[in-house]
């Protein structure tokens, strides 16, 4: 089937990029992927990408680092008589697991033939921005986040040092203010970088001073069709010169100048502090299903205990 799919994806480059074969190849680790597909009359109708990891004897089908989704996508659009038939006949061909937890893409919007099977859902948002006019972008945007545009333009500028480790640095520095261990490790991220960089799907963002100081880094990626603000970091004792912020903008202009691409994916966020800065760039909620379910007695016992234990991630 990944034979099928590898040339499937070459013919559809406006697959999101967390679907392409590529990118699953870069950043699936310490496991392997897999996809099932629905085909009827030489067309093929839906795609369903999984990633399964094993520890201690367990198979279980999970999300992997830098992912944002996994599962269900429609080539075209159906009825929802349609779109059941196309998910169940994909859900046949998911492998036998203890465990599913995927986060579907936002295009996906009925999991109906998943609650008939006893799935369960939970709903999480990413942001979505409009950038297809600039200028409306800018018109938009909340009068604290214009503010804080004005302030760091004064003093900082963008750099685009092509340094994955250096950027790889900064990002951490903003795990570590939290107390969180970065849930990646250099090497991880080198390979995830390498995949993209062959592809031409990526670009360091380095928002600096005058005194060579890096305040702020911003990592992003780009299919066809969307850009997403994939990773960012900062450091805690340049946080309040709003570099953050700039790093934000500068994206913007860069998916619309040089790629004429009309949409932002922030990629989230759930948290509080981080979502009210999408809202007030203009962002627009976008509802995405989480989903699960266990197959397993034994591994829905141990999952109750994760917190204690950590052993399935």
């Amino acid at each position: 089937m990944k034979t099928a799919y590898r040339t499937f994806c070459a013919s559809h480059p406006e697959l999101p990029i967390f679907f392409q074969d590529w990118y699953l190849d870069a950043v699936c680790q310490e496991g392997e992927w897999g996809v099932a597909m629905v085909e009827e009359g030489g067309q093929v109708k839906g795609i369903w990408t999984y990633f399964i990891k094993k520890k201690m004897g367990f198979r279980y089908i999970t999300m992997p680092v830098f992912v944002k989704f996994m599962g269900p996508y429609l080539l075209g659009a159906y009825n929802l008589s349609e779109q059941h038939q196309i998910l169940e006949k994909l859900l046949a061909q998911i492998p036998p697991v203890a465990s599913i937890k995927q986060d579907f893409h936002y295009s996906i919007t009925n999991w109906l033939p998943l609650y008939w099977q006893g799935y369960r859902q939970t709903s999480k948002y990413t942001y979505l921005l409009d950038i297809s006019d600039v200028q409306q972008v800018q018109n938009g945007v909340n009068r604290n986040i214009r503010r804080n545009l004005h302030k760091a333009a004064a003093q900082i500028k963008i750099e685009h040092w092509d340094n994955p480790e250096q950027f790889y640095g900064v990002n951490k520095l903003s795990f570590d203010r939290q107390n969180i261990s970065i849930p990646y490790s250099l090497q991880e991220f080198l390979r995830h970088d390498a995949g993209l960089a062959s592809q031409n799907r990526r670009k360091f963002f380095f928002a600096v001073d005058q005194r060579g100081r890096v305040h702020s880094a911003s990592y992003l990626v780009w299919d066809s069709q969307v850009g997403y603000y994939h990773l960012a970091g900062d450091d805690p004792s340049l946080r309040h010169h709003g570099a953050g912020i700039l790093l934000i903008w500068e994206a913007i202009l860069f998916l619309h100048n040089n790629l004429d691409i009309k949409c932002l994916d922030f990629e989230g966020s759930m948290l509080k502090n981080v979502e009210a800065i999408r809202r007030q760039f203009g962002a627009k909620q976008t509802p995405y299903f989480s989903i699960a379910q266990n197959f397993s007695k034994t591994f829905n016992f141990l999952e109750k205990t994760r917190n204690l234990f950590r052993l399935f991630v």
